[in-house]
């Protein structure tokens, strides 16, 4: 994949793969399914105004529903989403 610098404020994630069966065994389609709102950090832009960034490039954080660009980088689907965006990291 090629390298992506974002700028201030901004961090590129990976969306990760939700199961595609329930607990109870039911086996979801891909239209059934809702996408994540969990991925890895790949990369981190300078903090907005100075700032110190949150987070770091290996973590797992929760971003919003509705807040990522997905953008299409060599054939891979990324996400682009300002750091106000993430919720939580996932320890």
């Amino acid at each position: 994949m090629a390298s992506i610098k974002p700028l201030a404020g901004y961090v590129v994630v990976k969306r990760m793969e939700e199961a595609s069966k329930t607990a109870s065994g039911i086996i979801l389609t891909d239209s059934a399914k809702e996408k994540p709102q969990r991925g890895e950090v790949l990369a981190v832009g300078p903090g907005k105004e100075g700032a110190e960034p949150q987070v770091s490039v290996g973590q797992t954080v929760l971003f919003k529903k509705y807040g990522p660009t997905e953008l299409d980088v060599d054939g891979e689907t990324v996400l682009l989403l300002e750091e106000s965006d993430i919720f939580a990291i996932v320890e």
